[in-house]
């Protein structure tokens, strides 16, 4: 059942706790909003290859993968949270943020694990370029809270798209052997 008293519109920002000016605060929560977007497809694609990963680095694979979605999901509380506090309203609904997002999705269904993977590598990327403009943003509005907050958060994706690299890397056991 659908609640029938709308207490603010997801688009209609109000004011923040912190004394960041209007315009900052409408600026910085729209980047969060597509950061919580883009973290939310990203989270739902790394939980899928968790629960179907196969074949003989399954376990590692599993563990990873795992480890990856619950940071995944705790930095986009954490943003989302943020966001709040600018005075804006997340984006929840999947169509929505699928709509709003950097990253991409995977059509349903079962697929290799290394397309899968190569997938969140290039979506790990995105993340990473759009972190990096937002924080410049936040440096330049003079919004220091959600720089620091994203620079923790950046260092993240880049290490989950270092994993992901050597992950999907050619194997040096296996093509690495001397001719001779």
């Amino acid at each position: 059942m659908q609640s029938t008293h709308l207490l603010n519109a997801p688009d209609k920002l109000e004011e923040n706790p912190i004394a960041l000016p209007k315009k900052t605060a409408s600026a910085l929560a729209t980047r969060l909003d597509v950061l919580v977007s883009s973290l939310f497809v990203q989270f739902h694609l790394v939980q899928k290859h968790h629960w179907l990963v196969e074949g003989p680095q399954w376990h590692d694979l599993h563990l990873y993968l795992e480890e990856s979605y619950k940071q995944i999901h705790e930095d986009l509380d954490a943003i989302a949270e943020r966001l709040t506090v600018l005075g804006g309203i997340p984006t929840s609904g999947p169509a929505a943020q699928q709509e709003k997002a950097v990253t991409q999705v995977e059509a349903e269904g079962y697929f290799r694990i290394r397309d899968g993977l190569e997938l969140e590598l290039t979506n790990e990327q995105a993340l990473i370029r759009y972190t990096r403009e937002t924080i410049e943003e936040a440096d330049k509005m003079g919004d220091y809270g959600t720089n620091h907050l994203l620079k923790g958060m950046l260092f993240k994706m880049e290490d989950r798209a270092h994993h992901l690299d050597h992950y999907i890397s050619n194997d040096s056991l296996e093509d690495g052997r001397k001719q001779g």
